[in-house]
């Protein structure tokens, strides 16, 4: 889905010379929702709401702008839920157990990496660098890595956006940027980044292919 240039219609002017990916729901993402399935059962939750409590409580959100640690966040869960340190272990190996890195597309970003600079750009917690490191190596795929942890700013905020592009020496109408939250792409779109939303990796390889084609750059 091509969120912003075929949605308007504009033509390219400008050549693209950096893509730059978010990583979870979109590379590293759930592949079986069973494992999340389980665990709303067992905690009589929905899966809205074991994500929000994973992601969006408090703590979630203070660990995405590395303000404590990610081990004091799920410490924070595991009180909220009333478990022990064993429990929560279990908890945590289940809530990610359905995760999986997608090999088909950090593979198409590495083939893009000789002719466009490629950037990662996360809301995410402080293992994040060591998690695409050594656990699911992917990391090699990009020349930039911005981490919100490691920033202490987060999308949608325009400040991280333009803390990538002046990594990347890039121009806002340069960039592709490939997130699957509508807010971020729209917050991307606000500064003049070529935004795509995405639903599957097909359509967004496709969909990059097509602006890379459309700038004149592939």
């Amino acid at each position: 889905m091509l969120y912003f240039q075929k949605n308007t219609g504009k033509v390219m002017t400008n050549k693209i010379k950096t893509v730059i990916w978010d990583m979870g729901g979109v590379f590293l993402r759930s592949v079986d929702w069973t494992p999340r399935r389980e665990l709303a059962a067992q905690y009589d939750m929905t899966l809205e709401s074991i994500h929000d409590l994973v992601f969006n409580s408090v703590s979630g959100k203070l660990a995405t702008l590395g303000k404590i640690e990610e081990e004091t966040h799920w410490n924070d869960i595991g009180g909220q839920l009333g478990i022990g340190s064993e429990t929560l272990r279990q908890f945590r190996e289940l809530f990610w157990a359905g995760d999986g890195l997608d090999y088909e597309l950090t593979d198409y970003i590495r083939k893009l990496k000789p002719n466009y600079t490629t950037a990662l750009l996360s809301n995410a917690w402080t293992n994040a660098r060591q998690v695409l490191t050594y656990n699911k190596p992917c990391i090699d795929a990009f020349h930039v890595a911005v981490f919100s942890c490691e920033v202490g700013l987060a999308k949608p905020d325009p400040a991280i956006y333009n803390l990538v592009l002046r990594l990347c020496s890039t121009k806002p109408e340069e960039a592709i940027f490939v997130d699957d939250f509508v807010e971020n792409i729209e917050a991307a779109n606000a500064l003049g980044i070529n935004g795509i939303l995405f639903k599957n990796a097909k359509q967004a390889m496709a969909d990059v292919r097509d602006l890379l084609i459309g700038s004149g750059t592939n």
